[in-house]
């Protein structure tokens, strides 16, 4: 078989580019690698870590960018003391929480929240108390809904219509089944944003909602399919998608229906887990960037996490979340006189920011200043299942979710993106 230069080159060239990736060292605060010894800067966040489900990853990821920015310089010779408290999944405990950083602890901003019960909880208390948070990842429809609440992630219900999106345009569907969550605020919102654009677009499409820790994976999946529809769209944790495709493949579903998902499926575990049967068949949303580009600060994210973190904390969508909100909350900080660093100011350095770029973002994050709800991830990218790896198809596509009208003219009067 002949050799071909030019392919050897090519290789050759991705080699020493993965080999620099995996050995370049994090790249955080002022680079100096002095340690900051300053007074603290107390910033705060509420995870729920224990519960129904482990969804800490975002404040681990937060933790080693902080932990980085402090072997670095911190805020100008000021480390940063980041506290991280577990709501349990209880909203009185979160409401506790919020309490004990906010008047106890003096924390000026709270970054990285990750939690499916605190945004409801606290987001009035955190108006009240004047304290922004920059959360990592947003669940409910609280989180996306508050004055004080940015998070960086597109939420399961932006994410759900990018994936409606790409059914539309690039599979053609004309009818869709939603599987969502029987959660408040979360399931119901998702699956009516699918509903509202099936009807503006002439779809049929109809909603199932399931009990996430009680359900019947292939009673639910037979349910969806009973309507013979072009595609069904997911909008569940892993833990549950995997059985349901299994109990599809089971019946022989995945090479007759398209079945796609919001980023909560986006997981470099899946595709090896579903097994080849789902090769071409199943499409996730991406909120983030690919979890192995080779783009800088993709890289940056994973050289914090190797060298700061744990070996245990997952290299997931949730951990680039909590990267990308201590990273913003870190640009903020910067503006800063270090002698001033308060509530107050920390805050008016958030509303400020309006175009903070990274490549793991699609599009500038900006917090929104004076607007009463945030969301500015809503451009992401899908991805399908292929040969046990997550194969991108498509580029950054903002959300058709109808909700994000408001979004978008804020952003055109503000001249953003």
């Amino acid at each position: 078989m002949p050799i071909n230069p030019k392919g050897l080159v090519i290789g050759l060239f991705l080699t020493l580019v993965s080999a620099f990736s995996a050995n370049a060292a994090a790249s955080c605060g002022d680079n100096s690698g002095k340690p900051a010894t300053g007074e603290p800067i107390v910033v705060g966040a509420i995870t729920g870590k224990t519960g129904p489900d482990d969804f800490s990853n975002s404040t681990k990821a937060a933790k080693a960018y902080f932990d980085c920015l402090n072997a670095n310089g911190g805020i100008k010779g000021r480390p940063v003391k980041y506290l991280v408290e577990d709501d349990q999944w209880n909203p009185e405990i979160a409401a506790q929480l919020a309490a004990k950083l906010v008047n106890d602890e003096k924390a000026v901003l709270m970054v990285g929240n990750s939690s499916f019960v605190e945004c409801g909880a606290n987001a009035d208390f955190y108006k009240k108390s004047a304290i922004l948070v920059v959360a990592g990842v947003g669940v409910p429809r609280e989180c996306f809904f508050a004055a004080n609440y940015a998070p960086t992630n597109a939420g399961p219900r932006v994410s759900m219509l990018g994936a409606m999106g790409y059914a539309l345009d690039q599979l053609k569907a004309k009818s869709v089944v939603c599987i969502g969550p029987n959660i408040p605020n979360v399931g119901t919102w998702s699956c009516d944003g699918i509903i509202q654009l099936a009807k503006e677009k002439g779809l049929t499409a109809e909603t199932i909602l399931m009990d996430p820790g009680t359900a019947d994976s292939t009673s639910t999946i037979l349910q969806a399919a009973a309507s013979k529809p072009d595609v069904i769209i997911l909008g569940l944790p892993k833990g549950v998608t995997v059985p349901l495709l299994t109990a599809a493949e089971e019946q022989g579903l995945n090479q007759s229906i398209k079945f796609l998902s919001a980023a909560s499926a986006y997981d470099l575990s899946v595709p090896g887990t579903i097994g080849a049967g789902w090769d071409g068949n199943f499409i996730v949303n991406m909120e983030f960037n690919d979890l192995e580009a080779t783009t800088p600060d993709n890289q940056n994210w994973l050289a914090v996490m190797d060298q700061y973190g744990q070996k245990s904390d997952p290299r997931d969508t949730f951990a680039q979340a909590g990267y990308l909100a201590a990273r913003i909350a870190e640009t903020a900080l910067m503006t800063l006189d270090p002698a001033n660093v308060n509530r107050e100011t920390a805050s008016a350095a958030v509303r400020g920011i309006k175009g903070f770029k990274s490549d793991i973002f699609c599009a500038p994050w900006y917090f929104g200043d004076g607007q009463t709800r945030h969301n500015a991830n809503s451009t992401t990218r899908m991805a399908v299942s292929e040969a046990g790896r997550w194969k991108v198809v498509s580029d950054c596509a903002p959300s058709p979710d109808p909700e994000l009208k408001d979004i978008r003219a804020f952003e055109k009067s503000a001249g953003i993106n």
